[in-house]
């Protein structure tokens, strides 16, 4: 076990020392150039339509592979239309969203309210917030619902 450990450790080690060196294969010369020159350049015989066909080649292909793909033909169900929640429910909302809405746009555009308006949007707020936590359930619509639906 000691041993093991021994060498595990000596592992590490080397590894801790090389760290950041490049590994050097039997065909990598350190002393080659690796610039890019003008002859190197001038050999190659590929031309930009050449490029375009293998791109739109490449792609044509990607695109068939794409319809063949057994995976893809799920399609979503179109889910159900939203709720209508009642008048004095959406009203509560409009308070709780609404007014701070409101009295943020008015404080940003440095638009002059009245007093009265002021504290009727006050008002509306903490009327909203206070209705919908009057009305809502005690108890959750099942005991071992966590809400999450499928």
């Amino acid at each position: 076990m000691q041993r093991e450990q021994r060498d595990d450790d000596a592992a590490w080690q080397a590894i801790v020392d090389n760290y950041g060196d490049r590994v050097l294969g039997p065909d990598d010369d350190p002393a080659a150039s690796q610039s890019v020159t003008d002859e190197a350049l001038d050999q190659a015989d590929v031309t930009d339509d050449a490029v375009a066909d293998n791109a739109d080649n490449r792609d044509n292909e990607m695109l068939e592979a794409d319809e063949d793909d057994p995976w893809d033909q799920f399609v979503p169900p179109v889910p159900p239309p939203l709720p209508r929640p009642s008048v004095d429910r959406l009203l509560s909302w409009l308070g709780v969203f609404g007014s701070p809405a409101v009295l943020l746009a008015v404080v940003v555009t440095g638009v002059h309210l009245p007093t009265l308006i002021g504290w009727f949007l006050v008002g509306a707020f903490v009327a909203g917030f206070g209705y919908l936590v009057a009305t809502m359930p005690a108890s959750p619509r099942d005991p071992w619902d966590d809400g999450a639906q499928l």
